[in-house]
């Protein structure tokens, strides 16, 4: 039995939804064909990076509180204060989307440094006669490993999946949490302090970090 449905088969048309580039739709579909391998398509995207999944507390309930407007120049606060961190620590991509931002750096020491450069800058900032009277705090989510360049932000994949479910989903604020592969990368640091978590309701044990300078 075939599909009955219509299909959408055009690579054109396929990214110009801005999931994948032209390019990237292309090799799937050749690797679905068998006209490319899986170690071919490995070979042309994989890259390891360290991903930064920052988000932002409270933007639903601030939404709901003090009114969609309110909420997006909390946003507004936070990425600038944040993204010139990345950029301090040698990210070479960052991404914001809603009150989420990404980052890639080439080691996980970086992005640790630059998440609580994050943490403690906006402790400032909050602390300013720039802040609003709702200020926002920062969460952090950290994995490292071969993740394909592909998509917005680069990097699709296993570690992107886990750094974002602790970035977005179990961090509070202030909070950075890494996947066991960016402790790996990190473990030998004697400014920090790794407290490893159990897996509770979640797929996959990782660890708080507290410290840094």
């Amino acid at each position: 039995m075939t599909f009955p449905h219509r299909l959408i088969d055009d690579v054109e048309t396929l990214a110009g939804f801005k999931g994948w580039s032209k390019d990237v739709y292309q090799d799937f579909f050749h690797l679905q064909r068998g006209e490319m391998t899986e170690s071919e398509f490995n070979e042309k995207y994989h890259w390891e990076r360290a991903i930064l999944s920052m988000d932002m507390t409270g933007f639903t309930s601030s939404a709901m509180r003090l009114g969609e407007l309110q909420s997006l120049l909390r946003i507004l606060d936070a990425q600038r204060v944040a993204i010139p961190v990345m950029q301090d620590f040698g990210a070479d991509l960052i991404r914001c989307f809603a009150d989420d931002i990404v980052a890639l750096f080439e080691h996980p020491g970086a992005a640790l440094d630059a998440a609580f450069e994050v943490h403690r800058r906006i402790e400032i900032f909050n602390a300013s006669p720039l802040a609003s009277n709702y200020p926002t705090q920062c969460c952090a989510g950290i994995g490292f490993g071969r993740v394909f360049a592909i998509g917005p932000n680069l990097a699709q994949g296993d570690e992107m999946n886990r750094a974002s479910k602790l970035g977005e989903d179990i961090a509070r604020a202030n909070e950075t949490l890494i996947t066991e592969r960016a402790y790996e990368a990190v473990s030998d640091r004697t400014d920090l302090s790794f407290e490893l978590q159990g897996q509770d309701d979640q797929l996959f044990p990782f660890y708080r970090v507290r410290g840094g300078s």
